[in-house]
């Protein structure tokens, strides 16, 4: 795979690396109905979360905001997306949820971190500590593994319009990473200038995101080699993932 990276660092200069730091395209594709069903409930959590006690404008509310854009980034349906604005902004009362999160280890290593929105942090606890321990990894202290990550703007999109077109555009307006792949480019940014980068490339003409939303980048990934013990990683990622109250696992893992 050819890939370039163009990092601007503090002085302005341009770098150039050989590699990618995150895999950002999901290595399972095309989800079944009831997988992408359950995405779309803890998307819906979300929501619930960003939008309750508020009147559900997102221009008014940056934390719905980028929820939004997470939805749109999974195709969430715009109906579904309403239905947990309405939902959130018509609750009196209603579900209490509570941000939570763990990290630790897993097979070769690997670092993990698990953020949850739960109504029940004991059950939430058990059920990570008992799918890393099943899988072969371990629950950590709070701060174990935080430090490895950094929190980011991440687009990712098809090679559909041109390069040096795009690349000077994003950087122009606060992108700090461009990558190009065989059929992506990359795009990183820090969380204040994700939605500037984005409408600029809107304005460009660009209309369809394979990801788009802020996250966790791990600052620097892990080989493994053996293909058995990528698989028990794979595993434990899946395990985690299948947690109802389980809402993004991040991993240093290079894919």
């Amino acid at each position: 795979v050819n890939i370039i990276t163009i990092i601007i660092n503090e002085q302005g200069v341009y770098n150039m690396s050989g590699h990618s730091k995150w895999a950002t395209i999901h290595r399972k594709k095309g989800l079944i109905d009831a997988e992408r069903g359950k995405v779309f409930q803890k998307l819906a959590k979300e929501i619930y979360v960003a939008a309750k006690g508020t009147n559900g404008d997102p221009d008014a509310n940056p934390s719905l905001r980028m929820v939004i854009e997470k939805c749109r980034s999974q195709n969430m349906p715009k109906d579904n997306i309403q239905k947990a604005i309405d939902k959130a902004v018509g609750s009196a009362g209603g579900e209490e949820y509570e941000n939570v999160r763990y990290e630790g280890y897993g097979p070769a290593g690997i670092a993990f971190m698990v953020d949850c929105l739960t109504d029940n942090r004991n059950r939430t606890a058990m059920l990570v500590r008992t799918a890393l321990t099943k899988k072969g990894g371990n629950l950590g202290t709070d701060g174990s593994v935080s430090y490895m990550f950094e929190r980011r703007g991440v687009i990712v999109v098809d090679k559909t319009v041109d390069e040096d077109e795009l690349m000077m555009t994003v950087l122009d307006n606060g992108a700090i990473d461009f990558i190009v792949n065989d059929d992506t480019y990359e795009i990183y940014t820090t969380p204040d200038t994700f939605l500037k980068v984005k409408e600029a490339m809107e304005i460009m003409g660009i209309k369809d995101f394979l990801t788009s939303e802020i996250t966790y980048v791990a600052s620097n990934q892990i080989e493994v080699a053996d293909e058995e013990t990528k698989e028990k990683i794979y595993n434990l990622i899946d395990a985690l993932e299948d947690i109802d109250d389980v809402q993004d696992v991040y991993h240093n893992l290079s894919e």
